[in-house]
């Protein structure tokens, strides 16, 4: 029974992807994301490599400020830092927003499937409903 179990524990870790990413990566991911400023941030770099002053311009905050944004998304390992001669651009690096996508996913499936179950439930209600309201006609 404990061998069973254990499998069993084992099999769901896996298919909701404890066993694939790291705890702390993903939360280091969805805490760089919490933030508005850095959401708009990665959008930003989505369309191409920009440097500081470039990202700190549609701000109303200093380079400094834009500079601790990045570093949060750095450390997420969500932006890199080019080498371009005296500009260090900052470039946008997928793979942890689709690690994120790839953990939701799961969640989104379960939702999905309840949803379906509830529309058949309500569409047996339905049928239900309108073969009473014959049998009362009768």
């Amino acid at each position: 029974m404990t061998l069973d179990k254990n499998i069993y524990n084992l099999l769901v870790m896996e298919l909701t992807g404890y066993g694939r990413m790291s705890p702390k990566h993903l939360d280091a991911t969805f805490a760089a994301l919490a933030d508005p400023t850095r959401r708009a941030i990665l959008g930003r770099l989505a369309k191409g490599e920009a440097s500081v002053a470039e990202l700190a311009k549609p701000f109303k905050m200093s380079q400094p400020a834009i500079s601790k944004h990045l570093k949060v998304l750095e450390r997420a390992g969500l932006v890199s830092r080019g080498l371009d001669a005296q500009r260090r651009p900052r470039k946008l690096e997928a793979a942890p927003l689709a690690e994120a996508t790839e953990w939701l996913e799961n969640y989104r499936q379960f939702w999905e499937q309840s949803y379906q179950r509830l529309d058949s439930l309500l569409e047996e209600m339905k049928k239900n409903e309108k073969n009473n309201k014959k049998r009362e006609k009768k």
